[in-house]
């Protein structure tokens, strides 16, 4: 077995677990991959998986070993890809991290077009409203909203999306409808908790900052968007999160001529590798429908 195969064979026992299920997925026999690692161990001079009862672990030098096989091996593995055309017709696994609300109203409607522009490609879409770790969840590209926590992520901006003041009209019809900002106070805030208690407008040069109050506070997208539609108060969110109802009528934007900061959507990639063709190609999809 060569040097790659044999990283290979590291990785996918990493990977299982175990010498028997790596040993299926390569369509070898268990004693060819004990030998290699025993091989690999042998050469490098320092053990790389700790056996027991409970199965196979990787060391310390076993787990930084595995991180830069597996980046080897996807290179690689990308190489062939950019070298046979593979832009035209993407194929293997694609595993995408987003927001659940952003994702259910914005991505998945549309996926059938990335997905029939690329019959051979699979996707994993893992929905989560937390900025997970892109390496240790194998993902390719994670969209993400509003200012990137990590300075050293290596992200793209793919589109700027507008914020509004929302609410349905039956909430607004009770209630009456804010003129200038000031009249928030009076009303029943809707408060993500992302964005605080006070929303800030400007127009014209002028900033206005209200200090909002509401009985509902949400840590995700779709709570507020529960809240709004339960004809509950007043939301800041960008339009994307209530495409749909903005389109219908279902829910209305108030304060118009006031102007709140817009919100970014970034393509961010797993740091210390060459983002994949399948990545690069899913985030110009994106771009393309959002933008």
């Amino acid at each position: 077995m060569d040097r790659f195969q044999a990283m290979n064979a590291f990785v996918r026992v990493v990977e299982t677990g175990s010498f028997s299920q790596a040993a299926r997925q390569i369509g070898i026999g268990q004693p060819a991959i004990s030998k290699t690692i025993a091989q690999i161990e042998d050469r490098l001079q320092v053990r790389l998986l700790i056996r027991s009862t409970h199965g196979l672990s990787p060391t310390d030098a076993g787990l930084r070993f595995y991180e830069r096989a597996k980046t080897a091996i996807h290179e690689a593995d990308e190489a062939e890809l950019e070298a046979k055309g593979a832009g035209a017709g993407l194929s293997g696994r694609l595993r995408v991290s987003a927001a659940t609300t952003f994702a259910r109203l914005m991505v998945v409607p549309r996926l059938p077009e990335f997905l029939a522009a690329n019959p051979d490609l699979e996707v994993d879409v893992v929905l989560d409203d937390r900025v997970i770790d892109l390496v240790s969840e194998g993902i390719d590209i994670a969209l993400r909203m509003g200012e990137l926590s990590d300075s050293a992520a290596v992200a793209r901006k793919i589109a700027t999306g507008r914020r509004s003041v929302v609410a349905t009209p039956a909430y607004l019809d009770r209630h009456g409808i804010p003129n200038v900002p000031v009249d928030i106070a009076a009303h029943q805030a809707i408060v993500y908790t992302q964005l605080g208690n006070s929303w800030t407008f400007r127009r014209d040069g002028t900033e206005a900052s209200v200090a909002v109050s509401g009985r509902v506070r949400f840590t995700a997208a779709e709570g507020i968007r529960a809240a709004v539609k339960a004809d509950m108060g007043l939301a800041v969110t960008s339009d994307w999160m209530f495409w749909p109802e903005l389109q219908n009528g279902e829910v209305i934007r108030v304060l118009e001529d006031w102007d709140l900061p817009d919100i970014d959507l970034w393509a961010v990639f797993p740091t210390g590798r060459l983002a994949s063709a399948k990545a690069r190609a899913f985030a110009d999809f994106v771009e393309t429908m959002v933008g």
